[in-house]
């Protein structure tokens, strides 16, 4: 098992509120996230399309997906807290969503400044699509991690 793959099974547990919703992690790898998300009847508004809090919270994990990704073991020893979120909802979204998600900065960078200030702040950018591949939401989660 790799160590994003190690990872990866961790997250999926981690978040008891993604887990209700029923974010999947598909994938995890160096400030880079992937969730998954189907559409069902506890997921969807008063018009039938994913509601905006389960497509917030789909956005929000594959932010911490490339979070943790970016840091590798190390997230073990880390406490990341997100620090704010912008949103976008473009486009009615139906069906199967997935959030792909990626660090502004690259995964050592963020790892360095950890090490050497004991705290790092950075943005994280999400482009959540449709089955068909169109954009529905982007968002930028901001995060604060410190040494644990």
């Amino acid at each position: 098992m790799t160590p994003f793959e190690m990872i990866r099974a961790q997250l999926s547990q981690a978040v008891p509120f993604a887990n209700y919703v029923g974010v999947e992690v598909v994938e995890v790898g160096d400030g880079t996230g992937v969730t998954a998300l189907d559409q069902r009847n506890e997921t969807s508004n008063h018009i039938q399309s994913q509601h905006a809090g389960a497509m917030f919270t789909l956005g929000e994990a594959a932010s911490g997906a490339a979070l943790a990704g970016a840091f590798g073991p190390m997230i073990f020893q880390a406490r990341p807290v997100a620090s704010g979120a912008q949103i976008s909802y473009v486009k009615i979204a139906k069906g199967r969503l997935e959030a792909h998600a990626k660090t502004e900065r690259p995964g050592a960078e963020l790892v360095k400044e950890l090490e050497d200030a004991g705290k790092v702040a950075f943005d994280i950018t999400v482009d959540i699509r449709d089955a068909a591949g169109d954009t529905v939401v982007t968002m930028v989660v901001g995060w604060h991690v410190r040494k644990g």
